[in-house]
Formats: structure tokens, C-alpha cells, sequence
């Protein structure tokens, strides 16, 4: 018998229903019923768990009201999760109220995002005392951040638009774990971090992103305290990134230049607090010393693969003095405990990174890849899980209800490597597709021209140089093109400078949100990015025709956590290219080739210039879990399409 809850869900997507009344032009798509009414058969029923059910929706789907409508509409406590910002704000300013307003409904709903997002009041009180030090850029930025928190109600610095998101004001007065001194801020009452975080507790539909959510849970972890509430169930958007956020978390990372912060915070302290314990400011200063030397030797080595580096026993050796160095700080604000508070909070975070420090340089834990990722000034150190799956499935095991989706999840038609990686077992798996007509709409051309992709000798640059000019030509602008390495952008990208009579925007020279902002503007721009620009990129219509990709995505065989995963994985006799390298280069691909085809009236032309995709057995992998595109080795074919689009 039909629950009343598919029932109601069905009601909101059927014609004359709140969907099509106010939505004009609004057609139910049979994939995103079929997903509303799966999602509205998981929240059904009393409380207590039930089986996770992990769904691939692909583009054009209408995942994000798939999932919403049910969520509203089932009167339970519900938290999204979303891979990016991006989606979060788009789901809590723009869908949600929408929907409310659709629906007729009066639900509770709350944002939280991690506390760097928002305004620290005593930190712009600080920069704003300090301010003659600041340049002229910096004091103006910081007074419009100023004049902004005296309206602003939540404090959240993603909605500033008077200050440039490159803006290093921002960063002066973003909250932050280091700099909180808790109930002993004087502007504890109005926190803009504590009051979002109260608001998400009383909420029925929170929205936050994965990072949030595996911080409360490892918060949750230690019984210390909590950001969000347990909540009836979990909805995972974007849940192809699951795993990887999970290494962070499961995981531990030792930011040094967190560490330089609390020195300069001791050498502060002296300054106007404790002027007669000069051994505290002589600590401090040796200590930062030899920090910056010790980071210094890490980075002429060369190396980012942290144990190999403690094999040097010059290192190693260096390694240990510092650490004690540390430790005679530790002391000296120890014997000083109780006369100051600013110190006492110090003192808390110090002892913190020793003990961190030291279980780095131990390196016990051989179910680990530790790695050194260096910065501007000081490094990063790294713990990451070489297997994620256990600690997710105790995880996941949680008396609640778990959707995981995303348009990009499956690989060869197939959710298993999803759910291992995860630990999900005895899971529902769905693949619902696209409802795009990807003959008609797309070709997916590998030009046969190409020569061996993983050289990048002249030969090989200069065919997918010209296979870029060419195209971009054809499309009259409208293109992006997706690189895997900044190296190889940087080289197009000087090649194409001076040549190229479309505009050309590439990755760093401005924000994210900033190059997909003028792209828009522009019209026939060529847009050149890497990383980030693969995935969570919505250009509909004519202004994005092509996209160009080098090669195929696979990780850098180099790469330290690929390396002990790989190693694992031969420990047991399996093959680490088709169980790991495989899979996560037929995600990444499928990411970037979605950026082609946003609507049903899109027409576009991707160009991979990887002819391994063809030539090689794995290939038929790539090709299984892509949209169904008209395909060639033509390239001229491609181009005349191209040209054809008006």
C-alpha cells in the first residue's frame, strides 16, 4: 500500500499540482518522479534506520527538488549536505524558499557553514585598532567590511559584495578554531558563529556542506560538543566527494603557519600583558626561528612523501630539536598558567600542536600515507587513511536515514565502487539518466590526429594547440577548455596569448565566481582552468558551446595517499589501475564533461584529446559511463556541428 508521504510527493509533481501552477513551462520528467517517490519511500515510516539508498541522477534530472520536496513534505528533522558552497547557498537562498513558498509550507530552515565563512566581530575590532599598519587597499576593505556588519544578521562573509572575494581583509577577519577565546569574547552575545550554529539545532531542514558535517561528527566523536543536531535523516548532494573530504577528516593535518599564528600571539601577550617574563618573548621568537629553518630544509628536500624525508638522519635529528625547543615554550607558559587569558588560550592550542607534531614525527600509524604539502611560508604535514570504508561504514551504521546522490556516480554502469570506498553495504543502488537527447544535442570527438598523450613533447602540444585554435574558432569563443595539470595550462595559455581574437580567461587571474562571472558577460569568451572548474560549473545555452579536455584524469601515479593505496591493494593480489586509478579518472572525467550539456535545448561539442580512450582496452570503461553523445575521430565533422550553432 502507498504511504501517504509518496502520495503528497507525487501531488507536488502531478499536472495542476504546486510544481506546474507556478512554475511556467514546468514538465514532469519520469526520472525526477521516480526519484521524489524513492526518496519520499527512505523518510517514510517511524524513526530508526533504513536501508541507505545511494542514487545517481544525471543531468538535467531535477535532482535538487527530487529530494527537497520529500524532505519538506515528511515533517522530519533533515540535513543536506552538499559537496560546495556554491550549491548550499543555491539551496538555501534560492530553492528552499521557493519551494516553501510552492508548497504553501511553514518549515524551519538554517544555513551553517564552517566558522572561517563568518565575520569575528574582535578580530575586525583589532584590525580596525591596528589599522595605520594596513595599506590603503586593506583599511578601505576593511571599513566596507565594517559598514557591512552593522547590517548584516548572519554575518556571513559569502554575502559581502562591496569587498573582492581576493580581498586579504577577509582573511584578517574570518573566525577562526585559533583565534576564538569562547566565552571570554567580549562579543560572545552576538557571535556571529554561535548564533548560526544555535539557529541549525532548532532547525527541521539544516543545509551544510560535507566538511561541516564529518566536523561535527568527529566533534560528536570526542563528547566534547556538537554543531548539528541528529537528525532523522542525511542527505548527501554531490556525494562523489564523500570520500575524499572523508581523508581530511578521518585523517589529521598540522598547519605550521597555525602554529607561527599562536607564537605571534605569545610575543603579544608580552608585549602588553606579562613585561616581566622576558623568557616568555625569547621563547617565542627562537621558536619561530627555528621554525621557519626547519621549513626551509623541507622544502630544499624536494620531497612531500613525509617518510622517506625522516630517513635523512640530519633531518630527523633537526626534526626532535625543534620539538623540544616546543616543549621549553610549553614550559615557560605553563609556570605562567592563570595570568592571562589571552596566554591560558595559547597555552591550550600549543599543547594541542605538540602532541600533534611529535605523533607526526613518529610516524606510527602504517594504516597512513603522511605527506608534507609545502605553503607561501611554512608547510602543511599530512595523516591520511589509507582506507576510508571502515571508519565511514561505523559511521553510516548510525540509527538514522542516508541518501547519497549525484549526477556522477556510477562507473561502467556500475554503484559497487561508490559504495566500497564508502563501506556502504546492502545498500538500494539507482541509476536514473539523463532525460537529455544526447545524440541529437552533443558529439564526442577524439580527433585521430593526436599522437601519444603522455608525452608532452612539441608534436603532441602543437596538435592540441591547433585542435584548440580550431575549435575555438568554430564556436566563435563559447569554450572551456579543462586541463589536468597547471603546467599544461600555462603553456596553452601563453601559446594562445596574442593569438586567439576571443578573450581569453585563465584559472588565477582572478576568483573562481569572478572568470565564470565575465565568461557569462563576455558572450564568446575561452576560459582555461583546471581542478575546480571540472565540476560544480553551470553555464546554460549558447554561451558555452565546447569544451576541450587534454587528457584523461587519472592521478599522478606520484601522488603519496594513490601510492599507499595501491600498495595495499597489491598486498592482497588485486589490481590498483582497475579497482582505484580507473574509477576515480572515470568520475573525474564524467565531472568535466558535464559542464558541456545544462539544458534540453544545450548543443555542444566535447573534444578529448586522450586517444587512449579508443585504443586501449579500459577505454570501453570511459565511454560505458558517459551520456550517450553522437561520437567521431573526425574532427573536421565536429567543427562544422560547432559552427552550425548559432
Amino acid at each position: 500500500m502507498r504511504n501517504r508521504l509518496v502520495s503528497e510527493t507525487a501531488l507536488a509533481f502531478a499536472p495542476g499540482g504546486p510544481l506546474a501552477t507556478n512554475i511556467r513551462g514546468f514538465k514532469p520528467r519520469e526520472q525526477q518522479l521516480e526519484m521524489a517517490r524513492e526518496v519520499a519511500q527512505l523518510l517514510h515510516g517511524s524513526s530508526g534506520a533504513a536501508v541507505p539508498l545511494v542514487l545517481e541522477a544525471g543531468t538535467g534530472v531535477g535532482k535538487t527538488f527530487g529530494y527537497l520536496i520529500p524532505a519538506l513534505l515528511s515533517g522530519k528533522q533533515v540535513i543536506v549536505s552538499t559537496g560546495s558552497k556554491n550549491l548550499q547557498e543555491q539551496l538555501f537562498y534560492k530553492d528552499l524558499p521557493a519551494l516553501l513558498q510552492m508548497l504553501d509550507l511553514q518549515v524551519r530552515v538554517a544555513l551553517l557553514k564552517g566558522r572561517n565563512n563568518y565575520l569575528c566581530q574582535l578580530l575586525l575590532e583589532q584590525q580596525l585598532d591596528g589599522a595605520q599598519s594596513r595599506s590603503p587597499e586593506v583599511l578601505d576593505d576593511l571599513l566596507r567590511i565594517n559598514q557591512w556588519a552593522a547590517a548584516s544578521t548572519d554575518g556571513d562573509l559569502g554575502t559581502l559584495a562591496t569587498v573582492s572575494e581576493q580581498s586579504p581583509a577577509l582573511a584578517l577577519v574570518a573566525s577562526s578554531k585559533e583565534r576564538c577565546t569562547g566565552k571570554r569574547c567580549a562579543f560572545y552575545d552576538s557571535c556571529f558563529t554561535r548564533k548560526a550554529r544555535q539557529k541549525s539545532l532548532e532547525a527541521r531542514i539544516i543545509v551544510v556542506n560535507h566538511h561541516l558535517f564529518f566536523a561535527d561528527r568527529i566533534l560528536k566523536d570526542t563528547g566534547f560538543a556538537e554543531l548539528l543536531p541528529d537528525a532523522d535523516a542525511v542527505i548527501f548532494d554531490e556525494a562523489h566527494l564523500l570520500a575524499d573530504i572523508a581523508v581530511t577528516y578521518f585523517g589529521r593535518q598540522l598547519s605550521l603557519a597555525a602554529m607561527q599564528r599562536v607564537l605571534e600571539r605569545v610575543e603579544t601577550v608580552y608585549q602588553q600583558e606579562l613585561r616581566d617574563t622576558s623568557q616568555l618573548s625569547d621563547l617565542a621568537r627562537r621558536c619561530g626561528s627555528r621554525l621557519a629553518d626547519w621549513a626551509q630544509m623541507t622544502q630544499a628536500s624536494g620531497q612531500s612523501d613525509w617518510r622517506p624525508l625522516l630517513a635523512d638522519k640530519e633531518l630527523a635529528r633537526q626534526c626532535w630539536q625543534l620539538l623540544e625547543e616546543f616543549r621549553a615554550l610549553e614550559r615557560v607558559m605553563l609556570a605562567n598558567i592563570g595570568r592571562s587569558d589571552e596566554l591560558d588560550d595559547c597555552l591550550e592550542k600549543w599543547l594541542d600542536y605538540c602532541v600533534q607534531l611529535e605523533q607526526f614525527f613518529n610516524c606510527e600509524d602504517q594504516s597512513a600515507a603522511y605527506s608534507i604539502e609545502q605553503g607561501s611560508r611554512l608547510p602543511t604535514l599530512r595523516m591520511a587513511p589509507i582506507d576510508v570504508a571502515k571508519a565511514c561504514q561505523a559511521l553510516f551504521e548510525v540509527q538514522t536515514r542516508w541518501l547519497f546522490t549525484s549526477a556522477t556516480l556510477q562507473v561502467n554502469r556500475s554503484l559497487n565502487h561508490f559504495c566500497r570506498t564508502l563501506g556502504l553495504k546492502g545498500a538500494r543502488e539507482l541509476i536514473l539518466d539523463s532525460p537529455f537527447d544526447y545524440r541529437r544535442q552533443a558529439i564526442l570527438c577524439v580527433p585521430r590526429e593526436l599522437g601519444d598523450v603522455r608525452s608532452e613533447g612539441d608534436y603532441q602540444f602543437r596538435r592540441l594547440l591547433e585542435v584548440c585554435e580550431q575549435a575555438i574558432n568554430a564556436a566563435k569563443g563559447r569554450t572551456f577548455i579543462l586541463f589536468t595539470s597547471h603546467r599544461m595550462l600555462q603553456r596553452v595559455a601563453q601559446a594562445l596569448h596574442g593569438r586567439s581574437r576571443y578573450p581569453l580567461l585563465v584559472q588565477g587571474s582572478a576568483g573562481k565566481q569572478t572568470l565564470l562571472k565575465k565568461f557569462r558577460q563576455l558572450g564568446n569568451a575561452v576560459l582555461l582552468g583546471t581542478g575546480s572548474f571540472w565540476e560544480g560549473v553551470d553555464v546554460r545555452g549558447k554561451l558555452l558551446s565546447c569544451v576541450i579536455i587534454d587528457k584523461l584524469p587519472f592521478v599522478s601515479p606520484d601522488d603519496n595517499l594513490y601510492r599507499a593505496r595501491a600498495a595495499e591493494i597489491s598486498k592482497r593480489q588485486g589490481d590498483p589501475f582497475m579497482e582505484l586509478a580507473l574509477p576515480q579518472a572515470v568520475i573525474a572525467l564524467k565531472q568535466g564533461v558535464g559542464r558541456l550539456i545544462r539544458d534540453e535545448s544545450d548543443r555542444g561539442v566535447l573534444i578529448l584529446c586522450d586517444n587512449r580512450i579508443v585504443n586501449r582496452s579500459y577505454g570501453q570503461a570511459f565511454l560505458n559511463s558517459l551520456p550517450p553523445m553522437y561520437r567521431t575521430r573526425d574532427l573536421q565533422s565536429a567543427l562544422s556541428f560547432l559552427e552550425r550553432i548559432d
